[in-house]
């Protein structure tokens, strides 16, 4: 069984024929954290492991051998981004200071994974309270891009990115403030879906920016997405703001059925291809892959929205303006949280000489004060007003557009070229698909926007298209291991 790249259907199937077993699998990828993870081409993805994912595994394995295995996610492994809860496990957000923070409870998310089935190995690194999008921190330092360790991995789910793309578990979760699903998904050659807002728990998660969080899934194929999304989505008495997904909550699966990349019409989004020179290889590339989708059926249809990059220029204000009450408001809920809020975190000096300068903005600057946030607010809804028309005037299946303009930038150096805004605005969910690599290897990633609560529409998509046109790519520093 090549655990570098199974999918989990793939794994699955190994375990309905008995050729796998839950602790077959668990040890399998723990092999692999062990040989590319702290040596070999030292990932630094998995900041810590589970001391108990052998014994749940095999309760796992009992379950199925008499006849009880709970669906497809029964025995499948998978790591937990650590700015998420697992019970009995510190919750660090990337950070040193909280580090002690160890949770009571599993975030609902995990705790759904787990009820389906799913055995949770370790946690993954994250860029420092999830402030930025190339991975690194005080608790666990920098995570490296399996296909170009002098690269970074894309963040703050840098360490799901890394650890699904080494083939270190079968799926991760993530946390999608700004792009931090999708960059990763994108420069690792992934899938992920950043959710419509209030379709998947944030409870037990520390917040970054309670408006635009939200949290899913990183996976090896769209199908993978479908899943887990059938296990995490829906309401949540834990979460209030899933109240809107009562009644709305799809089965993932089920939409699969039926949808083909013949006669699919996806809008190609013109205006964020980016018009620097250095935006120009992956505009191309991108635009080349949607010719050969064309090609197999499907219509492209051009679209501009020529206001949409001014809008989204003060998208950063409005994080910077409620990270220190949204933080504060979760902190105060844990009885053993060691700091009360922001300020008293950056007093230690231990936050990352990367990540406090723009943490400490947050707090030196009353953001919420200012034209810039009340402009950013305002602009949000005209963003979403301007993708659902879009959306609607070209009856199209989904919008489409690099999720970077840029390849992954080296490591230490700031990532340019986002295009998550779009996504992170509007509240409407965006699914980063693999879209090929550069001349030199790098992946890109192709973002789906679709409208609220049509998550299962865009996997569907983006599932036809990886059918039709398989484009993931898998890194030559992680290869099988020989399980003999």
């Amino acid at each position: 069984m090549n655990l570098a790249n199974a999918t989990i259907g793939e794994l699955q199937c190994e375990l309905d024929q008995g050729r796998e077993s839950a602790r077959s699998l668990v040890e399998g990828y723990l092999a692999r954290i062990r040989a590319f993870d702290a040596q070999g081409v030292s990932l630094n993805a998995v900041t810590r492991l589970s001391a108990h994912a052998l014994d749940e595994a095999d309760v796992l394995d009992k379950e199925r051998r008499s006849g009880s295995a709970r669906g497809p996610l029964h025995g499948i492994p998978f790591l937990v981004k650590d700015n998420t809860d697992v019970a009995g496990m510190p919750t660090t957000a990337g950070s040193a200071v909280l580090e002690d923070m160890v949770a009571d409870h599993d975030a609902t998310i995990v705790a759904r994974l787990r009820a389906a089935g799913a055995v949770v190995i370790g946690k993954t690194n994250l860029h420092e309270f999830a402030a930025g999008i190339t991975t690194v921190g005080s608790a666990a330092g920098r995570t490296r891009n399996p296909f170009d360790p002098t690269r970074n991995p894309g963040g703050s789910s840098g360490g799901t990115g890394a650890a699904v793309a080494a083939g270190l578990a079968a799926f991760g979760t993530g946390t999608d403030t700004c792009g931090s699903i999708r960059v990763p998904a994108a420069q690792n050659s992934l899938y992920g879906l950043r959710p419509t807002q209030g379709l998947t728990s944030l409870a037990g998660i520390v917040p970054l920016c309670l408006r635009q969080d939200v949290a899913g899934p990183i996976a090896r194929s769209a199908v993978d997405l479908a899943i887990t999304l059938d296990a995490i989505a829906g309401p949540d008495e834990r979460d209030p703001n899933t109240a809107v997904a009562e009644g709305r909550t799809p089965s993932f699966i089920s939409a699969l059925e039926g949808v083909r990349v013949e006669g699919m019409r996806i809008g190609r989004l013109d205006t964020l291809f980016g018009a620097e020179l250095e935006d120009a290889e992956v505009a191309t590339l991108a635009l080349d892959t949607m010719e050969r989708l064309a090609s197999l059926g499907a219509e492209i249809v051009p679209v501009e929205i020529p206001d949409l990059p001014e809008l989204l220029d003060v998208n950063f204000t409005v994080i910077l303006a409620e990270l220190p009450e949204d933080l504060r408001g979760f902190l105060a809920g844990r009885s053993n949280a060691p700091f009360a809020n922001l300020p008293d975190i950056l007093a230690t000096g231990q936050v990352h000489e990367e990540v406090a300068p723009i943490l400490q903005a947050a707090v030196d600057v009353d953001f919420k004060a200012t034209p810039e946030y009340a402009r950013a607010l305002e602009n949000r809804g005209r963003i979403q007003t301007l993708l659902l028309d879009a959306l609607e005037r070209h009856q199209v299946a989904a919008l489409a557009y690099p999720t970077l303009q840029r390849v992954a930038a080296p490591l230490g150096s700031p990532q340019e070229g986002s295009n998550a805004y779009a996504s992170a605005d509007s509240g409407l969910p965006a699914l980063t698909i693999p879209w090929g690599c550069d001349a030199t290897g790098h992946p890109i990633g192709l973002d789906l926007l679709g409208e609220a609560f049509e998550d299962a529409q865009l996997v569907a998509t983006a599932a036809a298209i990886e059918r039709a046109l398989p484009l993931r790519s898998v890194p030559t520093s992680t290869p099988n291991l020989d399980r003999a």
